[in-house]
């Protein structure tokens, strides 16, 4: 290969796939690669004998962690393809009928969006507030512009604040705030600070007690206790 007539951006690429060094002058360069070609690197004993490993199938995992990954992997195949019903509330006749109209009228609410939400992307993200502006145009409602919260887009009272299965949510950040829960009306939901460990003591005790958790998280290794 005529390395002469080549530039030092050619020059370097080459040995850079080459894996060598890329610093000197263009006489330097020349010489690095002639010298590559002429003698090539020789392959230590540590990647001859890894590769050989590779090929072979060995690998440095013993017996027994081969079994316990093994072992895991199955176990949560097994828990993955069970399908467990979910826990239903006791409501009665008027509480499911008003729960169906809350979805009715969750379904034809408009979307309340903030004044320019369009113009600027943090906006957007934001939630309501109400316009002040003397010359808004939301404020004076006008038709092109989005709706106002108004006091008629409210649900019906009887069952404002449950869950959408009819639940009452009760926030838990310890154990012992599961005692005197009634399982037929009510449901857990753990709090967002709430650690791994104590989440899963909290998932059995609920599970004892016959609760359903809203938010519950599967925790797969003892790893993820923390």
């Amino acid at each position: 290969m005529d390395y002469e007539s080549m530039t030092v951006a050619q020059l370097k690429d080459l040995l850079r796939e080459r894996g060598l060094k890329v610093g000197g002058k263009k006489s330097e360069l020349i010489e690095r690669l002639a010298g590559s070609e002429s003698s090539p690197e020789p392959v230590s004993e540590e990647a001859q004998n890894s590769k050989e490993e590779i090929e072979n199938g060995d690998s440095d995992m013993t017996d027994e962690e081969d079994f316990e990954e093994e072992f895991f992997d199955e176990e949560w195949e097994e828990e993955d393809g069970e399908y467990v019903t979910r826990q239903k509330p006791v409501l009665d006749d008027e509480t499911k009928a008003a729960l169906l109209t809350r979805k009715s009228q969750r379904s034809s609410m408009p979307k309340f969006r903030r004044q320019e939400w369009y113009r600027y992307f943090r906006l957007a993200r934001t939630g309501w507030r109400k316009p002040k502006g003397y010359q808004s145009k939301q404020r004076l409602n006008m038709k092109y512009r989005t709706p106002m919260v108004r006091i008629g887009h409210r649900k019906i009272a009887s069952v404002r604040g449950l869950h959408p299965s009819g639940f009452e949510e009760v926030l838990v950040n310890t154990l012992s705030e599961l005692d005197g829960l009634d399982p037929e009306r009510q449901a857990v939901r753990i709090g967002s600070k709430v650690g791994n460990r104590k989440r899963s003591v909290i998932h059995d005790r609920a599970d004892q007690l016959g609760l359903r958790v809203l938010n519950r998280r599967r925790i797969q290794r003892k790893g993820d206790m923390r």
